[in-house]
């Protein structure tokens, strides 16, 4: 019988070893069920939907899920399946739908068709933009207080992080379109 229960542990301790070795996750199931349960109400009924969800095992499970399938999946694929979402966004310029697959955003105007992409690239910190086939650098991050940003004349430029750094940055930008607009009189 004793060999039976160490036969057991061997095996469960080398399933968790592959299953948990270098693949941590986002946890993105746990997290939003813990993110839902915060947003509930006052913190005496989000400590008691805390406890009810420990009790009836729905933590156990969504932590389950996310080690055994959801955050293999992120490892092997780079993209974690719950990430995926699309929004609609009303504005004054027509409706936008925006496709997020983990990696970053495609933005299609609904009424003229026309599709733009935002994608983060890690190794060198910037978000990019692709228009019509082409690539163009938006914003770098060079540390926590600054970023280069894209100009209009196809420039980046070292902005603070700061209200008075952004609120630089928006006038020069307001200044260079009221040059082309005037430019183009």
């Amino acid at each position: 019988m004793k060999k039976r229960y160490f036969s057991v542990a061997v095996i469960a301790l080398v399933l968790s070893s592959l299953t948990l070795s270098s693949c941590i996750g986002s946890f993105r199931l746990t997290n939003s069920v813990l993110k839902w349960n915060n947003q509930v109400g006052s913190k005496f009924l989000n400590e008691l939907v805390f406890f009810a969800f420990w009790i009836l095992p729905v933590y156990e499970v969504t932590s389950l899920a996310d080690i055994l399938v959801i955050n293999s999946i992120e490892f092997w694929s780079g993209r974690n399946p719950l990430s995926a979402s699309v929004k609609v966004i009303d504005t004054d310029n027509g409706r936008y739908l925006v496709k997020c697959d983990g990696k970053g955003y495609t933005i299609t105007n609904q009424t003229t068709s026309e599709s733009y992409r935002l994608d983060f690239m890690e190794e060198d910190q910037t978000w990019t933009a692709t228009i019509n086939g082409e690539t163009y650098p938006l914003m770098t991050f060079v540390d926590e207080n600054h970023v280069k940003m894209a100009t209009p004349e196809g420039d980046m430029r070292l902005v603070e992080l700061s209200e008075q750094g952004v609120m630089a940055y928006t006038h020069d930008i307001q200044a260079s379109r009221n040059e082309a607009t005037l430019a183009s009189l």
